[in-house]
């Protein structure tokens, strides 16, 4: 060992050997650089004890405080933020056993949204030595009094799962959270944890920031100091002189733990016949249900909420075996969950349905497979899920994937390729949301009264808003302050104001600040109602006759939540599938859906959530594109995936990779274009919009379009066999038709709606009164969005909408980067009928009409359709 390497002592070398451990080297240089005050992203695989890599310094240092006892004077240490509550609960009860068995004597609690009111205020009075918790709370502690009495003792952060929360607007409050932290104690250092991380540098600039902590950028030549290749974690080195937010010193922060045993990746190469579309992947159930019999203890995840509750009804139709299957999602109750959470970790399932509810870091039970239902997305998403299979370094993780459809089956090859490579992929850094800063800056005011030019300063240090200028700044600090221009006038858009003795901005009044905490966070949901089995209400007393009549229904046993649109779709005696059973819906009270079970109802419906997809990443994209192109690769498909790709040559082409395909052809009275970016669904409506306004102007008379994750079609009254496509495809359509469509759509106003929320602007939640429903809050922001759109068209939350729209609804760069891909690479094919590769986007129920003209069927009947391609 290094003379540079710690021993630990004797309580956790002890506890180590007793288990018949010894201590991984990427844990001792965690604790050696927690001695030399040293920031740390630790990239380890799962199994490699990257959570207590993270805490063993806290604990080490912790351990002689605790023997004063509990009356020592409370005072928090170490800060863990997660992001998922589930994660936080299952890192508290893992952190509590080695606490417990070393008699170490220390207060660790967790707090999320779940954690009691009366357990958060003892928690603020009196911190405990380590508190485990996620960014939403975290801001909400930030914006309480007395915060930087609460954090000015603290030691170290430590974020896990860094990659998920990085890029996304939970990642901004978390950044500005981190400055605000690093003001109070500066003194303080920070620990990401991950096991798929694409892009390091970038990473580490998030968790550092451009002021990171102290010695953040110390230079480490471990992998010299070290002798064999391998075996201790690799420590980047560089020069001394350089500033830790250079990208080589920023590399000196990241510490890689060896890789772990290659996991097991199998495709489901399924005796049924493959369906041509759809994302069920009901097909493959059987064979799913074979796989759980012979596993231990299998975790099946899918992609969305509805999917989930579709996989585990079908699977208990065929649960013969009587196997204990469970759901887990975030729309189930609190308490069913943790229900299904302490069953796995007993031993007591053989599989657990789930979203990605718990497919980060989360080790629960003796899970040896773990199943993807459908498509992964992302190679990165798949390696996650995977790691909660087998936590043991030197075993392989065990994976089964079961494609939904043709074009899944390619995709999932290629997943499993790039994970059998080590490719990994992941989203790219982003620009700091302008509503999130304002939230932040009205949470700082809450908590203590700040100084512009500080917080500033505080903001700029972030990596997210690195680039902010000081004028924008200013501007959404005014907007916190007077609403912005337009809205100026109207003193309930005048949250914060200045002490002009001192220059300090503090919160307006003790309403505002608390108006303000009861609607923190970044995740602006769809309108949510209780779903609750009714109970009659029952006789005033024993030996009352009873009223004529039924008894009216009361609000029993909560369930979960839904979404009120699909509630609202739903007329009284209509049945639905959710939390595993058969509903029958009978009324909305209040905020609460009274149902009733109706088990062996038929042909139940199945709720949709909004959002709910993961896009198709444009890794896997351009390796699906590339697989279609090497017939070498296309051997290892099943024979009917391969025959597929035979048909579609003969009867049109296949593209290269850098190509994109359009293929025209009449049918039913119809005329159709179909093109093949391979680039995700949400780019491709994007695209299908734009398209169809041209089209339009060209006379085309476009009806409407259909988008899915590699294809885009368009159908019109008139033939398309000589529109020019270079023009159609030409990308100034990101431009004036863009503009001119966002205008029009209605999509800029839903996300000015979030954005407006998020901000602070609207109040879901008020002290003393109601939730505003979702008709109540776009009610309002339609109006404001009205206001602003014609009196302050530059004002920072429709910069925010449009940035939102293009990021995320839109895709736009994503669009922008394919529209030059296949620039002078369009290859079109003027075909007789339906080909083999346009029939899967034909048969998706997904459709979106266009502005002016008819919604009709596509199709009348699939299985003519699949005959005509193929034929």
């Amino acid at each position: 060992m290094d003379a540079r390497t710690p021993s630990l002592p004797s309580p956790f070398a002890d506890w180590f050997a007793a288990r018949g451990w010894s201590p991984r080297p990427h844990q001792l240089e965690l604790v050696r650089r927690a001695e030399a005050g040293l920031s740390t992203l630790l990239i380890a695989p799962t199994g490699a004890g990257k959570t207590l890599a993270g805490f063993l310094p806290s604990l080490i240092e912790l351990a002689p405080r605790a023997e004063d006892g509990l009356r020592r004077p409370h005072r928090l240490h170490t800060l863990y933020v997660s992001p998922l509550k589930a994660l936080t609960t299952d890192v508290a009860r893992n952190l509590d056993t080695p606490a417990s068995e070393m008699k170490l004597n220390l207060r660790i609690e967790s707090r999320t949204g779940d954690t009691p009111p009366h357990k958060r205020q003892r928690q603020r009075a009196h911190p405990p030595d380590i508190l485990l918790t996620t960014p939403e709370q975290l801001c909400l502690l930030i914006a309480s009094e007395h915060a930087r009495v609460f954090f000015e003792d603290l030691q170290a952060v430590v974020i896990d799962e860094i990659h998920a929360l990085a890029p996304t607007k939970r990642g901004d409050l978390l950044a500005l959270a981190m400055a605000r932290l690093q003001r109070w104690a500066p003194g303080h250092r920070r620990v990401g944890l991950s096991a798929t991380v694409a892009d390091e540098e970038g990473l580490a600039r998030y968790l550092l920031g451009s002021n990171p902590p102290p010695h953040a950028g110390e230079v480490l030549s471990a992998a010299k100091r070290r002798g064999k290749a391998g075996t201790p974690p690799s420590v980047s080195r560089d020069t001394p002189d350089s500033s830790p937010v250079n990208g080589g010193a920023l590399q000196s922060v990241v510490v890689k733990a060896p890789p772990g045993a290659q996991p097991v990746v199998d495709v489901l190469d399924s005796d049924a016949r493959i369906p041509w579309a759809g994302h069920t992947a009901r097909h493959a159930l059987p064979e799913v249900y074979a796989a759980i019999k012979a596993a231990k203890l299998a975790l099946v995840f899918v992609n969305t909420r509805a999917q989930a509750e579709m996989t585990f009804q079908e699977l208990w139709r065929i649960n013969d075996d009587a196997l204990p299957i469970a759901l887990h999602h975030g729309s189930l109750d609190v308490a069913q969950r943790r229900k299904v959470e302490a069953a796995m970790a007993r031993g007591d399932l053989r599989a657990v349905v789930c979203t990605s509810t718990l497919d980060l870091g989360i080790d629960w039970g003796d899970v040896d497979l773990v199943i993807q239902m459908g498509a992964p997305k992302g190679a990165a998403r798949l390696v996650q899920r995977i790691g909660r299979a087998n936590h043991r370094l030197d075993e392989p993780s065990r994976a089964l994937l079961a494609p939904s459809n043709r074009f899944e089956v390619l995709e999932c090859r290629a997943a499993q390729e790039a994970v059998k490579e080590g490719a990994m992929d992941g989203a790219e850094p982003r620009v700091g949301g302008l509503d999130c800063l304002a939230q932040h800056i009205m949470g700082c005011a809450c908590g203590e009264p700040f100084d512009a030019d500080e917080l500033y300063a505080e903001v700029v240090s972030t990596e997210p808003y690195a680039a902010l200028p000081r004028p924008q700044f200013d501007r959404v600090l005014d907007f916190v302050a007077t609403g912005g221009y337009a809205l100026r006038s109207y003193d309930r858009y005048k949250r914060i104001v200045q002490d002009l003795a001192t220059g300090r901005w503090r919160a307006r009044n003790a309403t505002i600040a608390q108006q303000h905490r009861m609607n923190v966070g970044a995740i602006v949901e769809s309108e949510m109602l209780d779903v609750r089995l009714a109970n009659r209400v029952q006789a005033s007393r024993p030996g009352t006759p009873a009223s004529e009549g039924p008894r009216p229904l009361m609000p029993g046993r909560r369930l979960g939540q839904i979404e009120e649109y699909f509630i609202e779709g739903l007329a009284p005696g209509d049945t639905f599938l959710f939390a595993g059973e058969v509903l029958r819906f009978l009324s909305v009270r209040d905020t609460d859906a009274l149902v009733v079970r109706a088990p062996g109802a038929e042909n139940p419906s199945i709720p949709s959530y909004a959002g709910g997809k993961f896009p198709l990443s444009t890794f896997l994209a351009d390796r699906v594109r590339r697989m279609l192109d090497e017939p070498k690769r296309q051997k290892l498909l099943p024979q009917q995936v391969r025959d597929w790709i035979r048909m579609q040559k003969k009867r049109s082409v296949v593209p290269a990779p850098e190509e994109m395909l359009v293929e025209t052809f009449p049918r039913a009275a119809k005329h159709y274009l179909v093109c093949y970016p391979f680039e995700g669904r949400l780019s491709h409506q994007t695209l299908g919009v734009l398209v169809t306004r041209r089209l339009e102007r060209a006379g085309k008379k476009p009806m409407g379009f259909l988008a899915s994750e590699y294809a885009m079609a368009v159908w019109a009254l008139e033939p398309m066999d000589d529109v020019d496509l270079e023009v159609l495809f030409d990308e100034d359509m990101l431009g004036d038709d863009l503009e001119a469509w966002l205008a029009e759509s209605t999509l800029m106003k839903a996300t000015f709606s979030k954005c407006a929320v998020i901000a602070g602007m609207i109040e879901r939640k008020l002290p003393g009164a109601a939730r505003k429903t979702g008709r109540q809050v776009t009610f309002s922001t339609d109006l404001i969005y009205d206001v602003l759109k014609q009196y302050e068209p530059d004002h920072i939350l429709l910069q925010a909408a449009f940035a939102d729209a293009g990021e995320g609804y839109l895709d736009i760069k994503r669009v922008g980067a394919l529209l030059r891909r296949v620039k002078g690479r369009l290859v079109h094919r003027a075909l007789p009928h339906v080909s083999p590769f346009a029939a899967p986007v034909m048969l998706e129920v997904g459709r979106v009409g266009v502005q002016g003209g008819a919604d009709e069927a596509v199709l009348e009947d699939a299985a003519s359709l699949i005959a005509e391609a193929m034929s």
